[in-house]
């Protein structure tokens, strides 16, 4: 037990750093300081390295993520669908939110996006085709109910893609800031971004 609350204290601590500074502005004893480790062989102890604590800390949110999404299409599909676009930007969404290990938004979303940007190709290899299955899935059904052209089609689930981190990244900062931020607090706001999102993927008029 005692191991479970220090090896978790070091994985909570090393993502709130790693979302703030990036990855590669952290040192191990950043991480073991912030912890409350006394012991500075502790995180070799548990993870094996650095890196390997990064690519845990990765697996850990996109696997979260993934069975969220995965779950809400599953359901969809059980009752004939999905129907509509919004549905679809819904799961996209939803399951990227309340990823704070008790309760709010927790620090995840920024620290794979400053990762993703500072070191792309470890984290496309830690992804692969494991962890992104939800998504994938969501593509696939968008392909079939948007309007759009192929050719434009595929263009605009680029901008989705990268739009959406880019705001969810942005909503989850504001809100470790202020849980009742009047921008991003309110149900509307998501379902906003749920508008915004499918009219990217839909021809203009």
């Amino acid at each position: 037990m005692k191991a479970d609350v220090a090896r978790d204290a070091i994985k909570r601590a090393a993502q709130s750093l790693f979302a703030a500074r990036g990855v590669d502005a952290v040192s191990v004893r950043d991480i073991l300081t912030a912890a409350g480790q006394k012991n500075g062989a502790s995180l070799h102890y548990y993870f094996g390295s650095k890196d390997d604590l990064v690519v845990q800390l990765v697996i850990d949110g996109a696997r979260l993520i993934d069975e969220r999404r995965n779950a809400r299409l599953d359901a969809l599909e059980a009752a004939g669908g999905p129907h509509f676009l919004r549905e679809l930007m819904e799961v996209l969404i939803l399951p990227s939110t309340d990823l704070g290990r008790a309760g709010g938004e927790g620090d995840y979303l920024r620290f794979i996006s400053t990762f993703s940007l500072q070191n792309r190709v470890a984290f496309e290899a830690i992804i692969g085709d494991g962890w992104n299955r939800g998504y994938q899935r969501c593509l696939d059904h968008i392909r079939r109910l948007a309007p759009a052209s192929p050719e434009v089609l595929e263009r605009r689930l680029v901008f989705l893609s990268l739009g959406l981190r880019a705001v969810m990244t942005a909503r989850e900062a504001a809100l470790a800031a202020n849980p009742a931020h009047p921008f991003w607090h309110p149900d509307e706001t998501l379902d906003d971004l749920v508008a915004t999102l499918v009219g990217m993927v839909s021809p203009s008029e």
